[in-house]
C-alpha cells in the first residue's frame, strides 16, 4: 500500500509519499501559485508525481485551509486563489478521479489522533493557534463531519464578553465577515492587537512572549484567559480526551502550561480543566492525515 498526501499552503504545495507502515517514503515540492488555474494545475501535477514515484495509481488526499460550501460545492479560501471556484471538483475533473480534500486543521488533528500525541484516546480534538484559529475533532479514528461542513472552526467562535469588557477591548472584525471572533484576539495578529490596544507598543507574538514575566505580563494574562475561555468551551462541548495544540504560537515555550493554568481557572468549580498536549508530527501532520484520509475513503468503497 502507497498513499500519497498533500500539504497545500499559502507558499507552497508539497506531496509527501507514504508506505505501508505511514513511513514517509518520498516528497516534493513545489510552489503555490497565484492564479485559480496554475493552482489546479500544480496540485494535479504533484498528485501525477506521486503516481509517478509509486508506479501505480494511489490514494491522494489534499489538506488545505479553507471550507467547501456543500450546497454549492464553492471554496472559500484566505491563503489560497480558490475562493468561488467548484476547487475539488476541478481537481478530481482534470485527475480524471477522485482526490480527497479535507481542512488543513482537520486534516492535522486526524494525523495526530492516529500517529501523534493522541495515539491511543477514542476522542481528540486539534487546535491550531497560529496566523488563523482552527481545529477538528476525530472520534474513535475518525473525522467528525456534519452536514455544514463547518465543525471545527472554532476561531469563530464568539470572543467571552466577560473579559472583552472587562479590559475594554475593542470590537474588531473577522476575516469571515463577522464580528468579535475568539481569532481576532488568540491568533498571532490578534495577540499583537491586544498589545497594542493594551500597551501602545506594535510588537510580534514571538516578543510579547518573551517579555511575559516583564512589561507584557497584562497581555499574556489577558491573552491566556481568553484562551483559555476558548479551552473552555470546546471542553464542555466535546469533553475531549486531549486536545492537541498546533500552530506557531503553539510551540511557544510554556504555552501549554500558562493556557492549562487559566484553563483550569475558567472551569466550573473544581473539576478538571482538558489535558493539552503539543502535535508531535511537526510540519508532516497535515500531508500524513490527508494521506490516511485518502486511504480511509478506501477502505469505504
Amino acid at each position: 500500500m502507497t498513499v500519497a498526501g498533500i500539504d497545500l499552503g499559502g507558499t507552497k504545495c508539497e506531496v509527501r509519499l507514504f508506505d505501508e507502515d505511514w513511513s514517509e517514503v518520498a516528497r516534493h515540492r513545489a510552489p503555490t501559485p497565484k492564479s485559480y488555474k496554475d493552482l489546479v494545475a500544480t496540485v494535479v501535477d504533484q498528485a501525477r508525481w506521486a503516481e509517478a514515484e509509486a508506479g501505480m495509481a494511489v490514494p491522494v488526499g489534499v489538506g488545505a485551509a479553507g471550507l467547501i460550501n456543500p450546497k454549492t460545492g464553492l471554496a472559500l479560501t484566505a491563503n489560497l486563489p480558490a475562493t468561488d471556484h467548484p476547487f475539488p471538483t476541478h481537481l478530481n475533473t482534470a485527475l480524471g478521479r477522485p482526490i480527497t480534500y479535507v481542512n488543513d486543521c482537520r486534516a492535522l488533528g486526524l494525523s495526530e489522533a492516529i500517529f501523534g500525541a493522541g495515539r491511543g484516546h477514542d476522542t481528540v480534538m486539534s487546535l491550531i493557534i497560529g496566523t488563523g484559529i482552527g481545529g477538528g475533532i476525530v472520534v474513535k479514528q475518525s473525522l467528525l463531519q456534519g452536514p455544514t461542513l463547518t465543525g471545527g472552526e472554532f476561531g469563530h467562535i464568539a470572543a467571552p464578553a466577560h473579559i472583552v469588557s472587562r479590559y475594554r477591548l475593542p470590537i474588531h472584525r473577522c476575516g469571515c465577515g463577522r464580528q468579535g471572533c475568539i481569532e481576532t484576539y488568540v491568533a498571532g495578529p490578534g495577540l499583537s492587537l491586544l498589545a497594542e490596544h493594551l500597551t501602545g507598543q506594535n510588537l510580534s507574538p514571538p516578543e510579547i512572549a518573551a517579555r511575559r514575566m516583564g512589561d507584557m505580563a497584562r497581555v499574556w494574562k489577558v491573552w491566556t484567559s481568553l484562551a483559555a475561555e476558548m479551552i473552555h468551551g470546546l471542553t464542555l462541548t466535546v469533553d475531549p480526551d486531549v486536545i492537541v495544540l498546533g500552530g506557531g504560537l503553539s510551540r511557544i515555550d510554556g504555552v501549554i502550561e500558562d493556557i492549562t493554568a487559566a484553563a483550569q481557572d475558567a472551569q466550573i468549580g473544581d473539576f478538571l480543566a482538558a489535558k493539552l498536549v503539543l502535535a508531535q508530527g511537526g510540519d508532516a501532520s497535515g500531508a500524513r492525515g490527508a494521506a490516511y484520509a485518502a486511504w480511509q475513503e478506501t477502505q469505504n468503497d
